[in-house]
């Protein structure tokens, strides 16, 4: 039981990474039914600029966490820069012009372009993020938990909650909400449907970004990291619900778990099945995904 409870422990921690990042998934497609099959490239680069900098403050003098307090508004606004930037260049003609394939062929490119750069800039090799926190791990009863695996869960609600609480309580939020209830409808009261669009890009990046940093600390940051996140994200995307934010952190709590359990009492080469198995069930059975709502159309 102590093994199973570790297990669950360390799946939790994995499974919000995949919450937040397929938050981003949700984000975009409820304003625009749109994906940034970029996401994870988004990752990859906040983790890649926030090594950058927090080595930069770290070298002007400053501790380990000073340094990663300082560095987290960098990341969101360069997360916004980011995002503002995809939804400019590989989504807003395609959206215009209603082309399905646009958006999807124009996300993944500019993901591969992304990659690319960091390569250039970084380097292929795996690069080691300083922890802003102690690495031993403390006990919690009868499970031992490193404190950035703390900070990964309580980091990741922090940041899908700030989310739904400016959507439900701002005006900018509002306008948010009601763009992803009816674009259409929204555009006729006055609301700029566009701009909206833009900003839920920019959101979208800038979490995954957040996630980046969040998850760098405990593993190796380089640009091969976010492929298989973003992946995975999208996996949990669709086994929640694109439609549901509690759906994405309920599919990756599933996934995460899943995975861990997989990968200790069976192999660690099996690790991967689990999930696709349960995305192929999700998309059989209830292709809206677990907690996502069927679309009706008039025709």
């Amino acid at each position: 039981m102590q093994i199973l409870a570790q297990l669950i422990v360390s799946g939790i921690s994995v499974g919000m990474i995949y919450g937040v990042i397929a938050f981003g998934y949700q984000l975009t497609f409820s304003t625009s039914k749109t994906l940034n099959f970029g996401q994870g490239e988004a990752l990859m680069l906040g983790a890649l600029v926030g090594l950058t900098t927090i080595n930069f403050l770290i070298g002007a003098g400053l501790g380990n966490f000073s340094a990663y307090l300082l560095m987290l508004p960098v990341i969101c606004l360069f997360g916004l820069a980011q995002g503002i930037l995809v939804e400019r260049l590989g989504v807003r003609q395609a959206i215009k012009s209603k082309s399905d394939a646009g958006w999807i062929m124009a996300t993944i490119a500019l993901g591969i372009i992304f990659r690319n750069i960091a390569e250039n800039i970084w380097g292929r090799d795996a690069l080691r993020f300083p922890s802003p926190l102690p690495e031993a791990a403390v006990s919690l009863g009868p499970v031992r938990i490193q404190p950035m695996e703390i900070a990964i869960v309580l980091g990741a609600l922090a940041m899908m909650l700030a989310v739904e609480w400016f959507n439900r309580t701002s005006i900018y939020g509002k306008a948010v909400v009601a763009t992803a209830n009816d674009r259409d409808a929204a555009g006729l009261m006055g609301i700029n449907t566009s701009l909206v669009i833009t900003f839920s890009y920019a959101l979208s990046s800038m979490t995954a970004a957040l996630a980046g940093v969040l998850v760098a600390p405990v593993t190796l940051t380089g640009p091969a990291m976010g492929a298989v996140l973003g992946l995975k994200a999208f996996a949990v995307a669709i086994i929640g619900g694109l439609s549901s934010g509690l759906g994405v952190v309920v599919g990756g709590l599933i996934l995460g778990i899943t995975e861990t359990l997989t990968g200790y009492y069976i192999s660690t080469g099996y690790k991967d099945v689990p999930g696709l198995v349960l995305l192929l069930l999700v998309l059989s059975l209830k292709p809206s995904g677990l907690f996502g709502k069927t679309a009706i159309k008039k025709v």
